[in-house]
């Protein structure tokens, strides 16, 4: 067994922004050069979290609003109380998403279905610069 590890950098507009980073995850594949095993992407902040979705427009509309609606931004959360920084909001629908996701690797593909892709999506309230951890583990 072999343990490739690739970083991704993204600039996030904030905000529940979803971003499509499969073709990026597919390329740091490549170059690992493994072809069979697990395939980690995991996200470094208690702020955004990674997920997979039909990435289309609706469905990232969709999503936008169902995160309004579980995790709204208005309500008092205890942490902005402690911080004053405005986002208790981004930490709570980070828990709630999670850090990292985990992919079988088989015959050199990621076994995601034909309309299921990989999204980060940054719940902090500003632009942020982010980075993504993509670990490969296989043969």
């Amino acid at each position: 067994m072999q343990i490739k590890l690739n970083h991704i950098f993204l600039t996030t507009q904030g905000n529940t922004d979803i971003v499509d980073i499969t073709q990026r995850v597919i390329d740091c594949l490549h170059s690992s050069n493994l072809t069979n095993g697990l395939v980690t992407i995991f996200c470094p902040s208690s702020t955004s979290g990674v997920t997979t979705i039909e990435y289309e427009p609706g469905v990232v509309i969709d999503l936008q609003q169902i995160f309004n609606a579980i995790v709204p931004s208005e309500f008092d959360y205890q942490h902005d109380e402690a911080w004053h920084d405005g986002n208790g909001h981004s930490h709570i629908r980070a828990a709630l998403l999670k850090a990292s996701i985990t992919i079988p690797l088989v015959e050199g593909r990621m076994t995601l279905g034909t309309w299921q892709q990989i999204a980060y999506i940054d719940f902090d309230t500003k632009p942020r610069k982010r980075e993504i951890i993509i670990q490969i583990l296989g043969e």
